[in-house]
């Protein structure tokens, strides 16, 4: 990468409280880098700035490395946003993408808009924004990835290669249909994921949950692949220097169907990292545990399995702009639906129509249990720290409606009317089951866990994740109040060191004398995030929520300053890992 020269040179961060990323406590120091390498850490006050280039006085401010996010869904956007916004607005510097089976190579060209309709159905993103957005320029995997290390970013990216475009690539509409794999299909996707793996690929993904499925209602591609299948792809990886195995599951039969293969891939591949999607569902809420000692018993056998959780519930918020909201699910709202959301409030202030949404459908009991049901979990969203931890039995539509003598329907009503229509509730659906974090907080501190799942650039219309970094920190060690928090010391090492070593990135993730210059210095105090809002921002005017940060005084990828004071400077040092 050619180095713009006003970021050439020596730099000195003075008197900065260092959190270094090893999980060490933290301390005063000077950290000093040249042209993107850390060369100093010294106690505050020690380093010597005669010949620096720029000296910057941190005044105590809080310094850590640029976190890297190992689960992210920029597959369309990386080619052609070059800010990758909303994670670079939260520290990121690093982020791994073609998570959880969905992707957009390899791909023949026939095959380009069902690629974007089963990206669409899994993760939420317009199409008509991948539609206009993606200029393709690929077949292969290695070209894609040729593609994106041409194009300039404000972050290092590192990719994986996907099932779906992999089983349709090689298997047409027999893999797109998850028809099984003969022996020579499984030989021919491996010999993709080989070349893969050698041009640079991070790992590889699959999707093995009857969730994800395409715009037209589709299993993702892979969902139901045999072990043959499985085998001969992680044999691949290994070939070509291992990576990570990441897969999403369908949760409650995640020990039953899944745990052997797991455990067998890492028995005969040492370099291939199994990593397995973890979150508590209704229907398994007790599950979590018996997997946490699983990978515990994997541990002490010598095998690699890790598995990635989440730093909060998995929730939605609904929205009359969003994808989808309470309203929605009733016949009423047909009426209004196509109206522009300036119509739409109009009309919800009119008490007739509010006076229909009171009247319980004949819809054979679906509205009862789409929303009337969920009440005790639909929580209003009022500040922009979203409080994420809500209490059942007095933050919900059925506590504050019982406290308030309203009709839950009444105040859902309110709530989404409030700033002229753009008002949010909340519902965790995953994450959530016990009515608190006591869960997360729990695997969190779980050494075979790692930090993940922000699913930044995804669910567009309903989930604004992409700031969870930003939210480790400001819930887990300054703010929570119904439990324990996590050290400071520990949630960053969780979100720098620890992820960048899962995906082998031996680089980054710590401030020591020899490692990249990607770091954060953040006003932690006064650390907090905007209120989420629905911006047009995406190709074709493309709808996504989004949600700032306050606190990140600046940000540096490979010693480049991208963030001064919450905004860009304009500077775009990203590369794309393995190139």
């Amino acid at each position: 990468m050619s180095r713009n020269s006003a970021w050439s040179g020596r730099t000195v961060i003075r008197n900065a409280f260092l959190v270094d990323g090893s999980g060490e406590p933290g301390r005063d120091a000077d950290v000093t880098f040249v042209d993107g390498t850390v060369t100093s850490v010294e106690p505050a006050g020690r380093a010597g700035t005669a010949h620096a280039h720029r000296v910057i006085d941190a005044d105590g401010l809080l310094l850590t490395p640029g976190w890297v996010d190992i689960h992210t869904h920029y597959d369309a956007q990386a080619t052609w946003d070059p800010w990758l916004t909303p994670s670079s607005w939260h520290g990121v510097t690093t982020a791994v993408m073609g998570n959880c089976g969905v992707g957009f190579a390899p791909a023949h060209e026939e095959r380009h808009d069902w690629l974007i309709e089963l990206m669409e159905g899994v993760e939420d993103i317009p199409g008509s924004a991948m539609t206009e957005g993606l200029a393709w320029g690929w077949r292969s995997f290695p070209e894609y990835m040729d593609v994106l290390a041409g194009q300039k970013r404000i972050m290092d990216i590192g990719v994986q290669l996907a099932h779906g475009p992999l089983r349709a690539y090689v298997m047409g509409d027999r893999g797109a249909a998850n028809e099984p794999a003969t022996a020579e299909d499984i030989a021919l996707m491996a010999k993709h994921v080989e070349e893969a793996i050698a041009h640079g690929a991070l790992g590889f993904s699959t999707s093995r949950t009857p969730i994800h499925r395409s715009k037209s209602g589709d299993l993702v591609p892979g969902t139901s692949a045999g072990r043959d299948e499985l085998y001969g792809i992680a044999a691949a990886m290994s070939k070509a220097g291992g990576g990570v195995f990441q897969f999403a599951p369908e949760h409650q039969y995640l020990i039953e169907h899944e745990w052997p293969w797991m455990r067998e891939v890492s028995a005969r591949h040492a370099n291939v990292t199994v990593s397995v999607n973890l979150n508590q569902a209704d229907e398994a809420p007790h599950l979590w545990r018996d997997v946490l000692k699983k990978l515990d018993e994997a541990h002490a056998d010598g095998l690699n399995l890790v598995a990635q959780v989440a730093g909060r519930s998995i929730g939605v918020l609904m929205c009359l702009e969003g994808s989808f909201h309470p309203l929605a699910f009733h016949p009423a709202w047909q009426e209004i639906a196509s109206l522009p959301l300036r119509e739409k409030v109009k009309a919800l202030r009119n008490d007739a129509l509010r006076a229909r949404f009171r009247e319980i459908p004949r819809d054979g009991g679906f509205y009862e249990k789409a929303v009337l049901a969920r009440l005790g979990k639909f929580f209003p969203v009022t500040s922009a720290n979203i409080n994420y931890e809500p209490d059942p039995a007095t933050d919900s539509v059925v506590a504050i409606a019982a406290r308030t003598r309203t009709e839950p329907i009444d105040l859902i009503i309110d709530q989404l009317l409030r700033d002229e229509g753009r008002g949010i509730i909340y519902l965790p659906f995953f994450n959530y089951n016990y009515g608190d974090l006591s869960m997360t907080h729990d695997l969190l501190a779980h050494p075979r866990t790692r930090n993940g799942l922000s699913d930044a650039g995804a669910h567009c219309g309903a989930i604004c994740d992409g700031g969870m970094p930003t939210f480790m920190l400001t819930h887990w060690t300054r703010d929570r109040d119904r439990g324990p928090r996590h050290s400071l010391e520990y949630m960053v090492h969780r979100q720098t060191r620890a992820t960048a070593l899962t995906y082998g990135l031996t680089d980054r993730g710590l401030i020591a004398p020899g490692m990249r210059a990607d770091l954060n210095l953040i006003d932690l105090e006064n650390l907090a995030f905007d209120m989420p809002r629905m911006a047009y921002d995406l190709p074709a005017q493309g709808r996504r929520l989004v949600q700032r940060a306050k606190g990140y005084v600046a940000t540096f990828c490979d010693g480049v300053q991208t963030v001064a004071e919450d905004e860009f400077t304009g500077e775009l040092p990203g590369a794309l890992l393995g190139q």
